[in-house]
């Protein structure tokens, strides 16, 4: 037991700067060894004499006291933080999930370009399909001739199959199964729940919100069935006529109130062409889909959730089993624009350069800008099946993306506003530096004397710092400034490190090994400099860190221009 109130006591003080505190130690000591609990006050006093034992070591003398006491105490405590985190990091169950019996679906309609929201729904529905070891399908919703393209599609495939690099179990495409929409819809016909309504648009939209009827609800099935052939024979002009579902026109759900489940469209479909011009309107194409694909789980945000009960009305009418069906809080993109329409509007006056400008949140913007594929699985499984609105900035996708950047992004000098320097006695070196701190040691050679180049600001640093100040070319050497000339110091950083005024900066050799880049900022601005010979073989599309400057992808090769990530 003493034992333990040494680690208890050691541990406490370590975490707080020092000073461990006994009433933290005493409910694990009691937790861990009962029968004590009848001499607690004596226990105490013992745990009052470590700890102030503890208190009177320095805060090293502490750490090394503890790893004595404790070998791998400090690694075993990574592992175990690490392993608390990746646990908060799980999606949340899902209720009446089975295990290898859960299919999802991802419905993307390819009418715009996907952002960082939709992103977020595909991967729920992906991530929870192989967390049950499921199956989840890709299924697009193509029924809109007015707005579908191949475009839109292949835009879609791009972002999902390649970029966010989901694997879905099948590709589906709704107007593959138009002669089974239409099979269905026949069915009800001739149920008498749906009938061809004549009405005009404005008067059909007042009569549902007062909830009253109108005269052609009273059609009978033959006839009904009649206007339906006539529809999808092209007879009618668009707008001129409807197929309407029989819910209930008293609803307090007004989705309820004989919807529509079909509409007349004369323009030319991307895939069928002019084939078809009776097309299915979402709630019935959706609801039908689901028992098609064998969807057990429904997962999409807060807006849908009033139109869950007519979805499961229609299926009844078939007979159909409803899937669980489950709405997140909504996903709100902060501060960014993710209307399609107002998206066009930019691009058209030119406040954007297309839909994948840096400055948007489209995946095709993002992927543009640096953003890995990680930071978005992360953000989808900290949304989860949360009721609550989730709200994503820039803030929080920089934070989560830098995480990952950090392990994987090769490190390079980029030297802004470059100025030369002369470094009085400064010797000859070869240096190398890694590529990456922890992998990929080495890679970056540089030849050294006694010029530099450094950026104009850290001149400027240099210039107004205080008497006495030691500066360090970053991995290479120490240098003082006296009076107007730049002297060398030492070497080692440890010397750098003890100086009293110390400043760290990058640079580069002044020799012609160095590139001229440009870095496009959020702004849209160019910012020019020069960089390491290294970066002339990196492949268009890799993501460096500039050291002390940012994350930047490469955007052009030939010309070499990078976009700026983030810091």
């Amino acid at each position: 037991m003493k034992e333990k109130i040494w680690l208890y006591a050691l541990e406490n003080a370590v975490k707080f700067k020092g000073k461990a505190n006994p009433g933290a130690i005493i409910g694990k000591i009691l937790g861990e060894f009962p029968k004590v609990r009848k001499d607690s006050a004596k226990v105490m006093k013992e745990i009052q004499l470590i700890v102030k034992k503890v208190n009177v070591m320095s805060l090293e003398e502490q750490k090394a006291e503890l790893e004595k006491r404790s070998p791998g105490f400090e690694k075993k405590k990574k592992k175990e933080k690490q392993k608390r985190k990746e646990i908060r990091l799980e999606l949340p169950p899902l209720p009446k999930a089975v295990a290898g019996k859960v299919i999802t679906r991802m419905p993307p309609e390819p009418s715009k370009y996907n952002h960082v929201g939709h992103a977020m729904s595909f991967l729920i529905n992906y991530l929870y399909a192989k967390k049950y070891k499921g199956k989840c399908i890709l299924r697009f919703e193509d029924t809109n001739p007015m707005k579908v393209t191949q475009e839109f599609i292949d835009s879609a495939k791009e972002d999902l199959l390649e970029y966010l690099e989901i694997k879905p179990n099948k590709i589906i495409f709704v107007s593959d199964d138009m002669e089974k929409l239409y099979n269905h819809a026949e069915e009800i016909i001739k149920k008498g729940k749906a009938y061809v309504c004549f009405c005009e648009r404005d008067a059909m939209q007042k009569n549902r919100m007062k909830g009253i009827e109108c005269k052609c609800r009273k059609t009978d099935a033959k006839k009904n069935l009649e206007e339906w052939k006539s529809m999808l024979k092209g007879k009618y002009k668009e707008g001129e006529c409807i197929l309407r579902l029989k819910g209930d026109m008293k609803h307090k759900n007004a989705v309820m109130r004989d919807p529509v489940i079909f509409r007349i469209v004369k323009k030319a479909h991307y895939k069928f062409k002019k084939k078809y011009c009776c097309w299915p309107m979402y709630d019935f194409y959706n609801a039908v889909e689901e028992e098609f694909c064998k969807i057990t789980h429904v997962l999409r945000s807060a807006e849908f959730d009033v139109r869950v009960e007519l979805q499961d009305y229609i299926r009844k009418l078939f007979g159909y089993k409803n899937p669980q069906s489950y709405q997140y809080g909504r996903i709100n993109i902060k501060g960014s624009t993710t209307q399609g329409r107002e998206i066009r509007e930019l691009i058209e006056k030119g406040a954007v350069t297309g839909w994948d400008d840096p400055r948007l949140v489209t995946l095709k913007a993002m992927r543009r800008r640096g953003f890995v594929k990680e930071t978005f699985y992360e953000l989808a499984v900290k949304v989860g099946l949360s009721k609550t609105q989730t709200n994503i900035d820039w803030t929080l996708l920089f934070k989560t993306n830098r995480k990952f950047l950090d392990k994987s992004a090769d490190r390079y000098f980029f030297i802004e506003e470059p100025k030369e320097i002369e470094i009085k006695n400064a010797p000859k070196q070869d240096i190398e530096l890694h590529l990456h701190p922890e992998h990929r040691k080495g890679g970056r050679k540089f030849k050294t004397g006694t010029k530099f180049m450094i950026a104009k600001q850290d001149y400027n640093n240099i210039i107004k710092a205080k008497k006495g100040t030691v500066f360090r070319l970053m991995d290479c050497l120490n240098f003082r400034l006296e009076g107007k000339k730049f002297v060398y110091h030492s070497q080692p950083y440890s010397e750098f490190k003890e100086s009293k005024g110390k400043i760290i900066i990058h640079w580069l050799p002044a020799d012609k090994s160095n590139i001229e880049i440009k870095i496009r900022t959020p702004e849209n601005k160019l910012i020019k400099g020069i960089a390491e010979s290294g970066v002339k073989k990196l492949k268009q599309g890799t993501i460096v860190q500039f050291e002390r400057f940012a994350f930047a992808r490469l955007d052009n090769k030939k010309k070499m221009e990078f976009i700026y990530t983030h810091a």
